[in-house]
């Protein structure tokens, strides 16, 4: 067994686990109440310290808990790619936070066996971003002490997006070959591709409003004009004209308002009065999601992640077409609670939609299987990834100057830098909207129009044990027990244009019940009927759901 030195076990004795509830590290790291957090963010110093040993390369940490309420926070490892951490290294995660103060050291032992780990490796600094929540700083803190107390580095980023921690360690694990590994990096790589696409459009749109969800997001948008600002010319413009709303010297993080909000309730969030003819975006309070909006003829009108999907796979499929690159494999990576028409509208255009399981890794996962795809889930979570080899000859083709086609290689290849191809960035997907939008020369409500969501609703089902329930991979259809798929198999076939679909829960005994339809009446229906049948035959818990009678 590997021999720590006793300053991790006295700098452990600051941070000890004094609760015996278990943490779970999912796609979106560990989150909780900030006071139950110190001594997890303080082993996750050391976890990070052990994961750049291993990889022998650049990992970060960011704390953040994304949308949740601002009493809450979290964080999670980043990979050297700017990647989400690996299944396995989810695990060691786990279990280090779990583990009582006595076997902490017997743990970090076995990961170190394990994996093999040099301990005397001098890692690469780490870099720790954190959002704008209280607690993000004590437990920043909490984090460099576990980094030192196995003499690892890390570099203070302070108030950081969380897009911009993962852009930034893709950085310098490339050696600048993806970009600047620093804030204005960051911005300077984003506004030179924006510039490039859109100097020279006669179309310009009218101001975007922007809600920062009182978040770390709302800070960055100023960095981001000024930056823009320095790219312009007495002989080229490139306006874009922002107005942050909810930019926290107010409101509270995520209280009624950000992304997750608007999507969950389709209204405007606090502090935003809509008007005609006005354009509205929303962050989320690390500002990896956004969600677009605008006042409709009677209501408040939601573009959500599919959406997005829509309208970037659409026009990069058209560019991709141009350039006639043989082999060239494009789709567009969705989840079952995408909605039903805008998988229809992309297949429409002869774009290949995949579906895959809830949760960000999922859809990553399966980006790696093409040379183009457009990954999102309707919450607004979302990117574009390109293999380097496509880049590389997207570049090529741009620098031939053969007529349209170069032209379109080099909207593809500044589209590809317009991108952040590590994670769903609220920034960077605000200025890939708003530039296709003005290629297509195309208001909210044209954009809107593409398709007409069919009706949806979503119930959960308390059981005695999720377990009983087991889906496919992509968690469309029931595998057990069967008999249950074969009633929603008979329910849907009754209406034309209607799915639905159950999973169990990642977190709580409860299983997931998706339906949609053609008319709001048939969904709630049809979701209900499903909801019944769980009930019946996943051992329901609690006051039996009752029928609901179909128009």
């Amino acid at each position: 067994m590997k021999r720590f030195s006793p300053s991790v076990a006295s700098a452990a004795s600051k941070h000890p686990k004094t609760l015996s509830k278990k943490f779970d590290y999912g796609t979106a790291g560990f989150r909780d109440k900030a006071e139950n957090l110190d001594s997890v963010m303080f082993r996750m110093g050391l976890l990070a310290v052990l994961r750049a040993k291993s990889t022998k390369g650049e990992v970060g940490v960011v704390v953040t808990a994304s949308h949740n309420p601002i009493q809450d926070n979290g964080v999670k490892l980043i990979d050297p790619m700017g990647e989400m951490l690996t299944m396995e290294w989810e695990s060691y995660a786990r279990d280090l936070a779990n583990t009582t103060d006595e076997l902490l050291i017997d743990e970090l032992s076995k990961i170190v066996e394990r994996e093999g780990i040099d301990l005397d490796f001098d890692s690469p600094s780490i870099p720790i971003g954190m959002d704008t929540r209280p607690s993000s700083p004590k437990l920043s803190e909490a984090i460099q002490d576990g980094i030192k107390a196995l003499h690892g580095k890390y570099t203070d980023l302070g108030h950081m997006t969380t897009p911009q921690v993962h852009f930034i360690v893709r950085c310098l694990n490339t050696n600048g070959l993806y970009g600047e590994p620093s804030e204005r990096g960051y911005f300077m790589k984003l506004v030179t591709a924006f510039y490039n696409l859109n100097q020279s459009s006669s179309s310009e749109n009218a101001s975007l409003y922007v809600d920062g969800a009182n978040g770390v997001g709302a800070h960055k948008i100023p960095i981001l004009l000024r930056c823009l600002e320095e790219l312009k010319t007495a002989n080229q413009q490139c306006s874009f004209d922002v107005i942050v709303c909810n930019d926290g010297r107010e409101g509270k993080l995520n209280e009624n308002c950000g992304a997750d909000y608007v999507k969950t309730n389709q209204c405007p969030p606090q502090g935003i009065v809509m008007k005609q003819g006005k354009r509205y975006c929303s962050f989320d309070g690390d500002a990896d999601r956004i969600i677009f909006f605008y006042q409709g003829k009677q209501s408040c009108r939601v573009l959500d992640g599919d959406r997005i999907a829509c309208l970037l796979s659409d026009y990069v499929h058209e560019m991709l077409t141009l350039l006639k690159i043989e082999g060239l494999s494009v789709a567009a990576i969705m989840t079952g609670y995408s909605n039903g028409n805008a998988i229809n509208y992309l297949k429409g255009k002869d774009i290949r939609v995949e579906i895959v399981p809830t949760g960000v890794k999922h859809l990553k996962k399966k980006c790696e299987e093409f040379d183009v795809a457009i990954a999102f889930e309707a919450n607004g979570h979302g990117n574009m990834v390109v293999k380097e080899d496509v880049r590389r000859k997207i570049e090529k083709i741009a620098k031939e100057r053969d007529g349209n086609k170069a032209e379109a290689a080099e909207i593809v290849k500044n589209l590809i830098d317009l991108t952040n191809q590590t994670v769903g960035d609220a920034i960077s997907n605000m200025l890939l909207v708003e530039t296709i939008l003005r290629k297509k020369n195309w208001t909210f409500d044209e954009w809107a129009q593409c398709y007409v969501d069919l009706p949806s609703k979503q119930v959960k089902v308390k059981v005695a044990d999720r377990g009983m329930v087991k889906t496919t991979w992509n968690e469309q259809r029931v595998t057990d027990p069967l008999v249950l798929q074969k009633k929603i198999d008979e329910l849907v076939e009754k209406h034309p244009n209607s799915r639905a679909f159950v999973r169990p829960s990642g977190t709580e005994d409860v299983v997931r019940v998706y339906a949609e339809a053609e008319t709001r009446e048939i969904a709630d229906w049809l979701a209900r009927q499903v909801e019944i049948n769980v009930y019946e035959l996943a051992h329901g818990e609690g006051e039996k759901p009752c029928p609901l009678h179909v128009i």
